[in-house]
């Protein structure tokens, strides 16, 4: 799967079990898979190894981020991913990329949590006093709870979001009133 410009994520698997196929792929020091990197304008490319575990599967594809655990919802294709605070925006990736790409990759519908957040509000419990698109901006950035957006600066906020500075303030209003109480 590829986002052009961006990065592309290649799942490869070997019916010779004495072929790595993601070695074979990158050839050492990675010497073969820098000249498409070279060639696509230094797009990234990760290349991880295929499997039937579907578990296994969605782990590799939402690499470099290390995967706590995950629940799948097999018939609405949707999973639940959790992982420790410091890997949410390797998972996420740049405007959203990796999530992205391992989404298509893996055909699933990849939400991520944040583990042992205690105290936190999703989001989606602000729908009363924040538009539903506001919200839906705020987790195309990774960010879908009250205490994730309070943690980072108002302008890293304006860079993540598609969002004018006047509502990123009105939104950090509401949250913040909330845990004053």
């Amino acid at each position: 799967m590829r986002i052009p410009g961006e990065k592309a994520k290649v799942a490869v698997d070997s019916y010779d079990d004495r072929i790595d196929p993601v070695g074979a792929c990158v050839g050492m020091k990675g010497s073969r898979i820098h000249g498409i990197v070279r060639e696509l304008g230094n797009e990234n490319i990760d290349v991880i190894n295929y499997t039937n575990n579907l578990q296994l599967f969605i782990s590799r594809a939402l690499s470099p981020a290390k995967v706590n655990s995950l629940k799948i919802d097999e018939e609405n294709k949707r999973v639940e991913v959790i992982l420790n605070p410091e890997e949410v925006s390797k998972a996420i990736g740049k405007g959203g990329t990796n999530i992205r790409l391992a989404g298509k990759l893996t055909g699933y519908e990849i939400d991520v949590f944040r583990e042992g957040v205690e105290e936190d509000i999703e989001l989606k419990e602000f729908s009363d006093e924040i538009e539903q698109w506001i919200i839906d901006e705020f987790k195309k950035a990774g960010l879908d709870t009250a205490k994730s957006i309070l943690e980072i600066d108002k302008t890293e906020l304006i860079k993540r979001t598609d969002l004018e500075e006047e509502t990123i303030q009105e939104v950090l209003a509401i949250l913040k009133a909330e845990f004053e109480e």
